[in-house]
């Protein structure tokens, strides 16, 4: 695989003359593909210490921008000037992959230049030594090869080249490696992790420039969290795409949108452009109002005088005008998705139940007794290392994933509605993007389908386009439609922003605080779980363990524990003893909210299966009493006549005990 460590010098293709060090300035650079342009006459510089990030909806151009810079793609025009000074790490989205050595080899090939300068300093040290033996104190040779070594020894100590072991192990363990790890062949790891491994060996290899795209794809939030910390104290210079707002507000400061075939650069960090993008449309859409009624005024008097001599130069003079006005036409804001679930029916208070639920595959042991509740107005982010099991489990949640022991139990009137990864890779290749619609929700009219579609950027002739010929983020869109059409009461959703836009992001976002159901997300977007959650599952070591409260007082208790139990091979900080005590009420708290609820959640768990066989009961004799057989037994229809009104009066007592169980559930989670 080629290194990702790119150091570009006068041999790349785009013109590059020398100037001062750690720059790259862009001049004028345009590209198109089949005439439509990414961006056009786009200017910027990149000094000594920015931190940058190119933002704009999926396939505006961001990573094409990056591979401009680095060389990897021609412009159409304008000119690139890069210091001969500089080296840039680069981090593509995907495609990476090392084999042949151990992790801790392939990380450590970062430090292959210090490691032969430590193989230099050996020999320079032998050959001392040789000339010393041969009586030769005062040769010039020996004096030469003590200057040579006294450089050697100095430029390893400041690149602290006598700690590469302990920073390939700090790095390793801060992206989410076990010291076990360290051994394994590199082959042997996934495509996320073998991402993991690349961004180590940048992070180790510490070029001036560092891009990065989409760097956080394939980091749980602990990884995020330590990245994002390694990355605010880096010494170069940042250029950063990724749709992680929190992310960007922490390491940029200055943000590049690409829309519509146009750069805008804002300064500030990502909150900051969000605020001034919104203030520089309001200008935008006032003065194009002003502009359409200016043309709307020049058109009327072109028509008015256009066949009268007298009015020939003024008529001329506006015609001129109006055509400068369409050369100034403003962008229009981008469309993005809009989003509204479909009310589900209510379900009881479980909507799902697993109890000591193992999940192995062949001989290694993903879920070792998990149990889990999930109440109706639980939002739950179900989070863990990567490779922990949260799609698995999020799979048997589904329903559509086997364990080997254990129970999954269905709530009362529970229905579920699944979003993965891979769901979109299941769609039919075959079907245009509304007969995949159609399919699930045949009652919809055509037109009601299209809207729908509309909705998700699918516009016009993209109705029939087939499913075989969408992109990645194109069919999750359309996988996310088709959910929107099956009422639910329980979401599942893995991973769901993985290909939308901030825009598209923040809609879903909304949406899902205002669905009524139950919900369980599988993600690493804190600003996207911020407003949503109020638990946190989290999965470590096959084991499950649920936390009352919001990612980030989770993220925050978590590194308490950390700390206490010394996790991973680097040291880490202590807790201080103030919070472990807060820790400790919190959990006494927990455990006597559990000790009130647990036999009320029994008491009602055993009203809805006395309601469910009722039910059943009370449809099994309407379906009797609409059969004519049934009124030729004398005998049945008179014991159906006395059974039916004990049945219906059982019912409406299990309803009122439902309630006020339920009530008293609600009582004591509120207050808590």
């Amino acid at each position: 695989m080629p290194d990702q460590l790119h150091i570009l010098r006068s041999a790349r293709r785009q013109p590059t003359v020398p100037i001062r060090t750690d720059m790259i300035s862009l001049q004028n650079i345009s590209k198109q593909y089949g005439g439509n342009y990414l961006f056009r006459n786009l200017s910027l510089q990149i000094e000594d210490g920015h931190r940058v990030a190119f933002v704009g909806r999926n396939g505006a151009g961001k990573s094409t921008l990056m591979k401009i810079i680095l060389g990897e793609v021609d412009s159409d025009a304008g000119q690139i000037v890069r210091s001969r000074f500089n080296s840039v790490g680069y981090l593509p989205q995907d495609s990476v992959y090392h084999a042949g050595r151990t992790l801790f080899e392939e990380a450590a090939t970062a430090f292959d230049d210090l490691r032969r300068l430590h193989e230099r300093v050996g020999e320079l040290a032998r050959e001392i030594e040789a000339v010393t033996a041969r009586g030769g104190a005062d040769a010039p040779e020996l004096r030469e090869l003590l200057t040579e070594m006294g450089r050697a020894q100095s430029i390893i100590e400041q690149q602290e080249g006598y700690a590469i072991d302990t920073k390939v192990k700090q790095v390793l363990s801060g992206l989410g490696f076990s010291e076990h790890d360290l051994t394994r062949m590199t082959e042997e790891f996934s495509g996320g992790w073998q991402m993991r491994i690349a961004l180590a060996k940048l992070l180790l290899q510490e070029p001036t420039i560092l891009m990065l795209d989409e760097p956080t794809n394939h980091l749980d939030i602990e990884s995020l969290e330590w990245v994002e910390a390694y990355l605010k104290a880096y010494r170069g210079a940042l250029v950063l795409v990724s749709h992680d707002s929190r992310f960007l507000d922490t390491l940029v400061e200055r943000v590049i949108e690409i829309s519509m075939g146009k750069a805008t650069e804002y300064s500030g960090n990502y909150s900051s452009y969000l605020i001034q993008r919104d203030e520089r449309r309001t200008v935008i859409e006032a003065s194009l109002k002003n502009r359409q009624r200016a043309v709307e005024s020049t058109t009327r008097f072109i028509e008015r005088f256009r066949y009268k001599s007298t009015k020939a130069r003024q008529v001329q003079s506006r015609i001129k005008r109006l055509e400068k006005m369409e050369d100034l036409a403003i962008e229009k804001e981008e469309q993005s998705i809009s989003l509204d679930f479909p009310d589900p029916p209510r379900a009881g208070r479980v909507v799902m139940e697993l109890e000591n639920l193992t999940k192995s595959y062949g001989g290694h042991t993903v879920l070792q007794d998990i149990s889990l509740t999930i109440e109706r107005a639980d939002r739950i982010a179900l989070i863990g290392p990567n490779g922990s099991g949260k799609s698995t489990l999020a799979r048997i949640i589904a329903g559509i994933e086997t364990f080997q022991s254990g129970r999954r139990n269905p709530g009362h009137n529970a229905l579920f509605s699944y979003y993965a990864q891979n769901t979109a890779e299941a769609l039919d290749p075959n079907k245009t993007t509304l007969q995949t619609l159609d399919s699930v929700a045949p009652l919809k009219s055509p037109g009601e389908l299209r809207t729908l579609l509309g909705c998700f950027l699918f516009t016009g002739d993209d109705a029939f386009k087939p499913v075989s010929v969408l992109s990645g983020g194109e069919k999750s869109r359309l996988a996310l439609a088709r959910m929107l059409l099956q009422p639910a009461n329980l979401l599942i959703l893995d991973e769901p922003t993985n290909h939308l836009d901030a825009q598209s992001k923040a809609i879903l976002q909304s949406s899902l605080m205002r669905f009524p159901g139950a919900y369980v997300i599988v993600s690493h977007d804190r600003d996207f779980l911020a407003p949503l959650i109020n638990k946190v599952a989290a999965l470590r070591e096959n084991s499950l363990r649920l936390y009352h409260g919001s990612v980030d007082e989770y993220l925050e208790g978590h590194r308490g524990e950390q700390a206490v139990a010394g996790e991973s091979f680097p040291e880490k900080a202590a807790l201080p003893s103030s919070h472990k005590n807060q820790k400790r009420k919190e959990a006494e708290r927990r455990q006597d909210r559990y000790r009130r609820l647990k036999p009320l959640k029994d008491e009602l768990a055993r009203i809805e299966r006395e309601i469910h066989g009722c039910e059943k009961r009370r449809g099994e004799m309407e379906s009797a009493f609409s059969n004519q057989d049934t009124y030729q037994d004398e005998a049945l229809i008179q014991a159906l006549h006395i059974e039916y009104p004990e049945v219906t009066s059982r019912l409406a007592s299990l309803y009122d005990a439902w309630a006020i169980t339920e009530e008293e559930i609600d009582t004591i989670t509120r207050n808590d």
